[in-house]
């Protein structure tokens, strides 16, 4: 048997065991995630729909700099956010680095212009017979949010699920603001990291492998309730 199929048997045996280190590394990785993607959420869907919905100057400007943004390196969110947070930062009082409220915030704002951008875009694809509907009717634009939620839920909730799938695969920031502490702030990318530099290659691999069973998982659903017409 080969070194990769022999570790690929000792990950599976350690997902089917439950071993506890690695689930409580997943299941902080969902927590900080799903924060941070329903505090992100709120954000990016009510602005890129402001967004798409009115004309003014320097939009197009605007979504050159949100399109830069989604490319945006995580280790320069870590980076930023690790001076804000240092003890010699503006926020150093707060003492939030290394905590999982600093990786929250971290990655909710990696992944804030994703989901605005891609909110941005599903409302300007859609049929323009609905806004211009909505606005013969007389809505005005906060008016318009509702009907705009209801007709394009399944596009806005693949951008959340987008978002989502950025935030729980992000290292970069997780590292510098969580420190990749045992019990506290160890995700499951900065643990893949540590394990594998450790040598231990076989842990590491079945945290991949939960990474992916969670990514297939979350695109399972989302086709389920398109296909659904949910």
């Amino acid at each position: 048997m080969g070194y990769f199929q022999e570790a690929l048997l000792n990950a599976l045996q350690l997902i089917i065991q439950f071993d506890d280190q690695i689930y409580q590394i997943v299941l902080t990785s969902l927590k900080i995630s799903f924060i941070a993607t329903f505090f992100a959420s709120l954000i990016g869907v009510f602005l890129g729909i402001l967004i798409a919905i009115n004309h003014f100057i320097g939009k197009r400007l605007l979504q050159h700099f949100l399109n830069t943004l989604m490319a945006m390196p995580t280790v320069m969110i870590g980076l930023i956010f690790y001076g804000l947070f240092s003890r010699r930062g503006v926020l150093g009082d707060w003492g939030l680095l290394y905590t999982e409220t600093a990786v929250m915030i971290g990655e909710a704002f990696l992944i804030t212009p994703i989901i605005m951008n891609l909110t941005r875009v599903a409302v300007e694809s859609s049929d323009k017979r609905l806004l211009e509907t909505l606005k013969i009717l007389g809505a005005k634009p906060y008016q318009q949010f509702i009907p705009l939620l209801s007709e394009l839920r399944f596009s806005i909730l693949a951008a959340v699920t987008t978002g989502f799938g950025r935030a729980i695969g992000e290292v970069g920031a997780a590292m510098m603001l969580g420190g990749n502490i045992q019990g506290a702030t160890r995700t499951i990318t900065t643990a893949i990291a540590l394990e594998t530099s450790k040598g231990d290659f076989e842990r590491g691999l079945a945290l991949g492998l939960l990474l992916l069973l969670i990514a297939f998982s979350l695109n399972f659903l989302l086709f389920s309730l398109k296909t659904n017409e949910f």
